[in-house]
């Protein structure tokens, strides 16, 4: 069988957070071992916390600077430098878009990961503690026939050979071997605090482990959400739109930012456990179990004794022994005592079904299956908990970064938007090279109103119609023009004779 050691052996990310400087509020070296209940090193774990904290105080500030430098320092934007800016700013949110899908799918990968490794510490804790819970059934049977069973059918025989001194021996010797058996099933390690602890850690650790795996899912859910939100609202251009996702970018980072602190602190937490844990789990059992019997089953080596051994062999051979004892009188005796059969065959009963325990028992107290299960949850805890942490911290600082410059290119979209209604206000409607001025040009009646001083008299009169010549026209158009008769001659005088 093949050692502890042998079988786990922690992943080097556990050693390189483990080597991360641990520090206390004083910024003062302190201890890295695994030494949760102290305060010294709960500090250092909630110092790596605080990355998430600067993180986002140095994202609020450069959101501060450049929100100045949009304020107060930016020049006017001219006609030769609006669409290049414009270009720059759809890129720049192109980019944190795909920044952040791609922090997404890290995401998704690390909160996977981080859940298939508790599922796997959860159900070995499960397995452990069915394991420890037979184990106390087993102990508690067999001492229930030795002590209730098998003292009641041992009175009633003493009672029926009260007159053969030789068959009372032969009980008083059977009474002995049930001594023997209590004695050391009393002596084996009770294993229902142990046991009783262990589903506790395990229900625990499932609850957490859900609400950790929807946390991260809904946050991952809600970044993917802000990025086609924001599509939509660059292409809207809509302002109540642009104000709601500027609240929530603002509110996926300070979130990105928390649970970078979190997983970097839970993260090396769990690498200090995973380094070293077979010293810290010794030192949490030792008013539960002794240390022979921790170390039995932490490391499972051959060279180390079943602790066990000795009292499983005593009550082996003491069954074995009074099932001999019962043989024999069940042959002597039931001749001459006939009555005497019923009790006897209860013990024999008895005897089979606590050697089957005695069995089983022995089989669950070899140190191979709860030592699996150890392995089991280490390697989950450590190698896809502890790397699933990784990545969920690498979503996080992807994440929180690219929302910040989302955040900056929203701010930028929200000025463009702004010059480009006071260049529309500026806009003078006489100018003939205004599209929109333009666009009045088309207006038949608005034109003869200008043409006319706005008299509708002439609005719909033609021109030739009424003896005015038009500033150009053809010889075709000529001819109408030169008959015009003479009371219109009279009345327009000689200023358009020719």
């Amino acid at each position: 069988m093949a050692t502890a050691r042998l079988d786990y052996v922690a992943p080097w990310w556990t050693y390189w957070l483990h080597n991360f400087p641990h520090l206390n509020f004083v910024f003062q070296s302190v201890d890295n071992t695994f030494k949760p209940e102290e305060p010294s090193y709960q500090q250092s774990v909630v110092v790596f916390a605080f990355i998430g904290a600067v993180g986002l105080c140095l994202s609020l500030l450069a959101l501060v600077v450049y929100l100045v430098w949009l304020c107060f320092c930016r020049q006017d934007i001219d006609e030769e430098t609006k669409r290049p800016e414009t270009c720059c700013v759809t890129w720049a949110a192109v980019f944190s878009g795909l920044i952040i899908c791609s922090a997404v799918g890290v995401g998704f990968y690390g909160n996977s990961e981080t859940n298939d490794g508790m599922y796997q510490l959860t159900y070995s804790l499960y397995n452990a503690n069915h394991t420890f819970g037979s184990i106390n059934n087993m102990v508690t049977g067999a001492m229930d026939n030795a002590e209730t069973g098998l003292k009641l059918h041992l009175e009633r025989l003493d009672e029926l050979f009260s007159t053969r001194p030789d068959l009372l021996q032969a009980l008083r010797f059977m009474q002995l071997m049930v001594n023997n058996v209590i004695q050391e099933m009393t002596a084996l390690p009770d294993l229902k605090t142990a046991n009783a602890d262990l589903g506790n850690v395990a229900d625990q650790t499932a609850l957490v482990e859900y609400y950790r795996w929807l946390t991260y899912l809904l946050l991952l859910i809600f970044d993917l959400v802000i990025c086609l939100t924001m599509c939509f609202g660059m292409a809207k251009q809509s302002r109540w739109l642009l104000i709601l996702i500027m609240g929530l970018v603002m509110l996926s980072m300070i979130l990105s930012w928390v649970s970078l602190g979190a997983g970097m602190a839970t993260a090396v937490g769990t690498s200090d456990f995973c380094v070293s844990p077979d010293k810290f789990i010794v030192n949490q059992t030792k008013d539960i179990i002794t240390a022979d019997v921790a170390h039995y089953y932490l490391f499972c080596s051959p060279n180390l004794p079943n602790p066990f051994q000795q009292s499983l062999t005593i009550c082996q051979r003491s069954v074995t022994t009074m099932q001999i004892q019962i043989q024999n009188l069940l042959r002597l005796t039931v001749p001459i005592f006939p009555s005497a059969e019923k009790d006897l065959l209860g013990i024999q009963r008895l005897l089979n079904s606590t050697e089957f325990s005695l069995h089983q028992l022995t089989a669950l107290l070899d140190c191979r299956g709860i030592h699996k299960d150890y392995v089991d949850a280490l390697i989950g805890m450590c190698y896809d908990g502890v790397e699933g942490l990784l990545y969920l911290s690498l979503f996080s600082l992807l994440a929180a970064c690219a929302l910040s410059t989302m955040l900056c290119t929203i701010l930028r979209v929200w000025t463009l938007m702004g010059i480009r209604d006071r260049e529309y206000d500026d806009i003078d409607e006489e100018d003939p090279f205004n599209p929109q001025a333009r666009r009045l040009s088309y207006n038949p009646r608005r034109n003869q109103a200008m043409l006319f001083g706005g008299n509708p008299r002439y609005e719909n009169m033609p021109l030739i119609g009424r003896g005015s010549p038009p500033p150009s026209y053809s010889p075709s158009m000529r001819t109408p023009y030169m008959s015009i008769t003479e009371a219109q001659i009279r009345h327009f005088g000689t200023d358009f004779q020719i």
